[in-house]
């Protein structure tokens, strides 16, 4: 008797055990690459183990690629061992979409059209939004301060912008940082009413942009040369106040939270012939066409671009959202920016007019 209640405890443990936990072979794995830094992955991971937590019958399989990762994204395309869910700019998208390499999607979320457009090929959607992604000028207070120059002002133009620059010069200290990567100068280009595809580079504005951003380096001697530089990037200059202002983006706002040990903060780029003139680009999740799991990722990327995640990145400082209906109001400047910038001309062959461009402007600039 003992021994037959003994095994229908045992039985009835047993059934009560199978049903309410989770076979393994149920579990779908969802493998999810992107690139990031340090700052930006410890921001991610915590909500991909929140995402987990919620969803026990997927398991998120992250890949992060810190450098070179569209070039590492292009062999795993090529291998046929994509991952099923990439995070993804609208700088690269068009080359993946036109390679049908990507799901089309839908979504009826409140996302800002400029992010929609941008990650759209032929008005079909093939990621969704993440961030609205601008540029804006990033000044040390403390060095205006010291060297007693007034702040600049939303209004300022390209003569005060160099004026400035020319004011907080000295031996330990340049006006503006200067990049060799397109992104960088595109600001200049564009607010001087030129563009980078092959139809505009020979444009008188497009031709006055440039030389004036290599000015700023060759000329005036207020943007550092590759020989001042070193090993060191831009923001780490900016960050041992080596730099007085630093044109980058958002991605910025955590690590000088973190790491600046000066007051610090940001305008619009200034004023050229066509106003102030900076890309809207986007970046955001797409799934790839070859996923075995195609439901999971879908659920995955729905999940990264709600409202529930976007408000924390937002609270990070990392991104301008992509949503309309989450508030921005401690660096409002960046939302500001969105109805002044344009979309980057992209095409599918982006990459190789922007290859040939440097190529082609490096001695310009490096006189």
């Amino acid at each position: 008797m003992i021994k037959r209640v003994f095994y229908a405890i045992l039985l009835i443990l047993c059934v009560a055990c199978f049903s309410g936990c989770t076979n393994k072979n149920d579990i779908a794995t969802i493998q999810f690459a992107s690139w990031g830094s340090k700052t930006e992955i410890d921001i991610l991971k915590p909500i991909l183990k929140d995402f987990e937590l919620n969803n026990p019958d997927i398991k998120i399989e992250f890949m992060h690629i810190p450098q070179n990762y569209f070039q590492k994204i292009h062999l795993l395309f090529a291998s046929n061992t994509a991952p099923d869910v990439i995070f993804i700019n609208n700088l690269y998208l068009p080359v993946y979409a036109n390679a049908n390499l990507l799901e089309e999607l839908e979504t009826n979320d409140n996302f800002y059209k400029q992010t929609l457009e941008a990650l759209s090929l032929e008005n079909k959607l093939y990621a969704l939004p993440r961030d609205i992604s601008n540029l804006v000028i990033f000044y040390n207070k403390d060095l205006f301060n010291k060297k007693s120059i007034p702040y600049p002002d939303k209004n300022w133009d390209m003569e005060d912008f160099l004026s400035i620059a020319q004011k907080l010069t000295d031996k330990n200290t340049f006006g503006i940082s200067f990049e060799e990567e397109p992104l960088f100068y595109l600001p200049y280009i564009m607010s001087f009413c030129g563009g980078i595809l092959p139809d505009h580079i020979q444009k008188q504005e497009t031709q006055e942009a440039i030389n004036f951003y290599a000015d700023l380096r060759n000329k005036y001697h207020v943007a550092p040369k590759n020989n001042e530089i070193a090993s060191a990037t831009m923001a780490q200059m900016f960050l041992q106040e080596k730099i007085g202002m630093y044109l980058s983006g958002r991605w910025m706002v955590p690590k000088l939270k973190e790491e600046a040990k000066f007051e610090w903060d940001i305008i619009n780029f200034p004023n050229g012939e066509c106003g102030s003139v900076v890309q809207a680009d986007a970046s955001g999740w797409a799934i790839t066409k070859n996923s075995k799991n195609k439901t999971e990722a879908l659920k995955f990327i729905k999940y990264l671009s709600s409202r529930e995640v976007s408000e924390k990145l937002v609270k990070s400082g990392l991104i301008t959202p992509a949503r309309y209906d989450v508030s921005d109001t401690d660096y409002i400047i960046f939302n500001e920016v969105v109805k002044t910038s344009k979309p980057t001309p992209v095409t599918t062959n982006y990459k190789e007019i922007t290859d040939k461009l440097k190529k082609d402007l490096e001695k310009t600039f490096n006189m």
